[in-house]
This record gives C-alpha cells, structure tokens and sequence, in this order.
C-alpha cells in the first residue's frame, strides 16, 4: 500500500527543486497535493510536470491575504489537510557590512513570516495526528560566509519545530523540521553568481561531504515522505539532516 494513500498534503514553494520533487513524491505514494507558487507560468508547469492529484495555487508565502485565499480554497475543495510540507523559501549573498534592510525584511519575510503563518492558518483543516514538515538547512548549526541573515531565519524554522511540538500536542500533531545539506535547484539561481562561480561553490562544498557529492531534489523528497507518513509515527520535534554527512563531522 502507498505510505500517504488517501492523504491530502500541501508542499509550498511547489514549482522546483525540492518542494516540486516533495510533490511528485507525495502524489506517487498516493496523495492528492496541492502546490502553491508566486509566478502562474511556473506553478501552471508544475502542475503538468506532477500530471494527476494536483492543484496548483498561486500565492506568496509573506502575504497573509494570499495564504487566508490558499487555505479557503483547500477546505473548500478537500475539507481538510494531513500533511503540510512548509517548504517555500528564499537564500541571498550578503556579507555583513553589506546586509541592507530590504534583504533582511525579504528573508525573513518568506522564510520565517511565511512559515509561521503558513503553519497557523493551516491548523483548522489538520486533523489529530497530522504531520507538518518545516524545510530547515544545514545552515541552522554550521557557518556560512556571507549567508548570516538565511542562516539565522533556518535557526529560527529549528525553534519553531521544538516549541511547536509542545504547543500542539494535545492534538497529537507531530511537527519536523528537515535540514537539506548542498542540493543544488534552481534557487541556487538567485544566489547572486555566475554559471562559474556556482559550479566553483557546489565543487567546493561536494569536496567537505563525507559521501563526496552534493544531495539531490529527490532525495530529500524521500525523507520528507519518511516525516509525513506513519513510518515516522514516534518522530516528532527533531531536525533530520539529509546532507551526506556535512554537518555532522
């Protein structure tokens, strides 16, 4: 039997890398997903790259209004959600010295803001015994040059996993956070490099993992489908590194 047969998820941030990857995922072990994304090109691609038990919503994670709009939509046409996949996010380069207001106010905006409030507006359609994975990083316990403000958002998705743990555990509702070592996706676009800079920086970081390769999409995918379905059934409040071992020697 499929590990989410019958399952309604939500991944956000669905349109690439690993929430797509999460989503194909979820939709092959039998759940209907939806997705959300910020651009309706890509989410409309997403949704035929997934192909079945798939809906796509356009929204941006830091607007409150959309994600009230995400969840209006979901209840009316599910009624409820077993699985939230808190995935969207955003990384930018900015060395201190060099961290302006407008790229504090954005990371922390999507990953902190938007995370939060996705979890919240979510709580009415979750039923006891839901699952709710928060995409954390590596980042959240090891140094990064020049990637402090990402940093100190990923720490903050760790707390919430902990202190969330508790304030729902009359519910039975079990909260995880994932932390994803080097995956290179298309976010890794938005990184501020050149093709070359890049391709330098994941060649650089595949050198100092023990398995001596960066991580991919799927892989991930593959240990948040662990969180989300009932083979992790006494898992709850931890951070599960999926990194080749980056960040545990």
């Amino acid at each position: 039997m499929n590990k989410l047969e019958g399952k309604i998820a939500l991944v956000t941030g669905g349109t690439s890398g690993i929430g797509l990857a999460t989503a194909k995922r979820f939709v092959a072990e039998g759940a209907y997903v939806f997705i959300t994304g910020r651009r309706q090109t890509e989410l409309d691609a997403a949704v035929e790259a997934i192909g079945k038990n798939v809906t796509g919503v356009q929204s941006d994670v830091s607007n409150l209004a959309d994600l009230s709009r995400l969840f209006a939509t979901i209840k009316q046409e599910q009624g409820h959600l077993d699985v939230v996949f808190a995935n969207a996010g955003i990384g930018e380069i900015a060395p201190l010295g060099k961290i302006t207001e407008e790229h504090f106010d954005k990371t922390f905006n999507i990953n902190v803001k938007g995370l939060l409030f996705t979890v919240q507006k979510a709580l009415p359609l979750l039923p006891e015994g839901a699952s709710i994975i928060l995409n954390a990083s590596i980042t959240s316990v090891k140094g990064t040059p020049a990637f402090s403000v990402y940093s100190a958002t990923k720490a903050a998705v760790r707390s919430f996993a902990r202190n969330w743990t508790l304030d729902l555990k009359e519910r039975k509702i079990r909260i995880n956070a994932i932390s994803p070592g080097v995956v290179p996706t298309p976010g890794y676009d938005h990184l501020g490099l050149s093709d070359e800079q890049l391709q330098e920086f994941v060649d650089s970081q595949a050198s100092t993992i023990p398995l001596g390769r960066v991580g991919t999409p799927d892989e991930i995918a593959k240990a948040v489908v662990f969180l989300a379905c009932d083979d992790s059934s006494f898992v709850n409040g931890i951070e599960l590194f999926v990194d080749g071992g980056m960040a545990q020697i």
